[in-house]
């Protein structure tokens, strides 16, 4: 696994990380299933796998990079080569001690070489020096991938919103207690 430099995200970087292919490949689905019942509401999630592979377009422009990331308490970005290859944006409720990471994404030539771990791990370790106690993930139900990292690092699923994605997806979310 080759090392990443990981540094903040300057405005010099956004062009390149905004033209990152943000999509990605899945094979897996959390499908869910919700039932009303007297009194009650029941939902659930299984992992399901499709039929052939799909297409996972990524759920926010990607153009808007360049608004979203001041308004973050972080923007991370990997480095191979002094190149940009990715970047993580965090933000932070410091009254409830908990950080959110809204949009992670690594150039599909640098996928599976360990960016996206050095990205989480330099989050993770941001919020600790600033005493947050517990760090969120949030993901489409498509990602396969990122539902995979999440669970590598110890994220359990901790929630979803049904059609929190302007393209109408289901967001999943996976927390982390940070010490």
């Amino acid at each position: 696994m080759p090392p990443f430099e990981i540094r903040p995200a300057s405005v010099s970087d956004i062009p390149r990380l905004t033209a990152l292919d943000h999509s990605c490949q899945s094979d897996y689905v959390w499908q869910l299933e919700v039932r009303r019942e007297v009194g009650q509401v029941v939902a659930g999630f299984r992992e399901v796998r499709l039929p052939r592979s799909i297409e996972v377009k990524y759920p926010r422009d990607p153009s808007v990079l360049s608004e979203e990331w001041t308004r973050r308490d972080v923007a991370l970005t990997a480095l191979d080569e002094g190149n940009p290859i990715g970047y993580i944006f965090v933000k932070a409720e410091y009254a409830s001690a908990v950080a959110w990471v809204t949009d992670l994404a690594v150039s599909p030539l640098q996928r599976r070489k360990g960016a996206a771990s050095a990205l989480l791990t330099a989050a993770q370790t941001w919020a600790a020096e600033r005493s947050i106690r517990r760090l969120i993930l949030e993901t489409q139900s498509k990602n396969q991938a990122y539902i995979r990292l999440a669970q590598k690092f110890g994220y359990e699923f901790c929630g979803y919103n049904d059609q929190y994605y302007q393209t109408q997806d289901v967001a999943l979310f996976f927390g982390r207690t940070i010490k």
